[in-house]
């Protein structure tokens, strides 16, 4: 048995506090069944015997089986047989076959016993014709007339049983349902966090990656500067330091400020609108910019476009001896171009390897987005060229 307990809507919790206990149902079942039989053994059909206390005491007993009923429907049903035959055997006023036994074999069609009850029926109507054409009642009477009520009333109750299991055993497919439907959407949402913590984690390593190249660099500068008493180179170097360091911790605050946000509909960290600050950190890199997009893009592509040139600016940072490097961002309509060309010497492997990122992470940018990226040495010089699709996320 599956309990849905943490599952449960706040309606359904409510209808479950509403609805009886299932023993109340039983307790009033088995009273109905009691009164309904003590009022037949009260009427005095038949018998050999007048109906005393241990007739009335039957039927309660009848009854009360029935508060077994659900965690022994076959033996409610087999005792409430046999309790039948043993009234009958005392010589007690006439109660009919069907009444008593109808709530049992009601239990045991509703419990999944559905075999059982056709059997214990049978079994009950034929006895109960056999003894009364063996008392040498009217076979045309008793097999003609009497006998169809007892099976109309027999049928009905295993008919009834076996709708109640049908029905239960559909409101429990619905709760499994609304269950694993409740279930598949915190898998959903849990992946969807997943997911916006590995794009964070991302833009944290390609945002810290190029400002610690830039100080790098500009930190040898200013040594430099400094050992040949160039104060103005040094102070120069110093201040791009100082301003890469800046822009870098406030591009931090507002990128962990997004985890604070359940998603990212307010907008990203970075936009192509950061390029020139980014072309002119560039250390002894002259940068040429050419971003012609003159529309508001979706925060993802806006941001991927300019991480990607993030990230090739500081490759020909770090690994190429570059002295001039082109960035151009082109609108095409239902695609953003973006094209990084520069003038170094065709780098080593450790320019699209180093630590697991570089090409592999541009690349990974434009297809999450469902785009394309290729890069590799062109003509005295390194190409990445990028296209990402404008529009809904595939």
């Amino acid at each position: 048995m599956i309990a849905y307990v943490g599952d449960m809507t706040p309606g359904a919790e409510d209808d479950a506090r509403l609805r009886p206990p299932a023993w109340a149902g039983d307790v009033l079942l088995g009273v109905a069944v009691a009164v309904t039989l003590a009022i037949v053994i009260s009427s005095d059909q038949g018998g050999r015997n007048e109906p005393d206390t241990f007739a009335y005491l039957w039927a309660v007993g009848l009854g009360g089986l029935l508060l077994a009923r659900r965690r022994y429907p076959v033996l409610v049903l087999w005792i409430s047989v046999l309790g039948l035959f043993s009234y009958y055997i005392a010589g007690y006023p006439a109660i009919g076959v069907a009444v008593p036994v109808a709530a049992a074999l009601l239990s045991a069609a509703e419990f999944g016993r559905l075999a059982w009850a056709v059997v214990a029926a049978v079994i009950t109507l034929v006895t109960s014709v056999g003894f009364r054409l063996a008392d040498g009642e009217d076979l045309s009477y008793v097999v003609g007339y009497d006998l169809a009520g007892h099976v109309l009333l027999m049928s009905a109750a295993i008919a009834l049983g076996d709708s109640l299991r049908s029905r239960r055993l559909a409101a429990e497919s619905a709760r499994r349902l609304v269950a694993l439907t409740a279930e598949r959407a915190r898998h959903q949402a849990d992946a969807a966090r997943r997911e916006e913590r590995v794009a964070i984690a991302r833009d944290l390593h390609d945002s810290l990656g190029h400002a610690t190249s830039v100080v790098s660099m500009h930190a040898d500068v200013a040594r430099e500067a400094i050992g040949r008493g160039d104060q103005e180179g040094a102070g120069a170097a110093l201040r791009t330091i100082k301003d890469t360091t800046t822009a870098s911790m406030t591009e931090l605050r507002r990128t962990v400020g997004l985890l604070r946000t359940a998603t990212r509909s307010t907008g990203s960290a970075v936009a192509l609108d950061d390029l020139e600050a980014l072309a002119a950190a560039a250390p002894g890199v002259t940068v040429t910019l050419d971003v012609r997009v003159s529309r508001p893009l979706p925060p993802t592509v806006d941001a991927a476009a300019y991480r990607i040139v993030q990230e090739a600016v500081t490759n020909i940072v770090r690994h190429s001896s570059a002295q001039h490097a082109v960035i151009t961002v082109l609108d095409h309509g239902d695609v953003i171009e973006v094209d990084v060309v520069d003038d170094g010497a065709p780098p080593d492997l450790s320019r699209s390897t180093a630590g697991g990122h570089g090409i592999a992470g541009m690349r990974e940018r434009a297809t999450a987005l469902g785009g394309t990226l290729t890069a590799g040495p062109e003509d005295h010089g390194f190409r990445v060229r990028a296209e990402l699709p404008v529009g809904e996320r595939r």
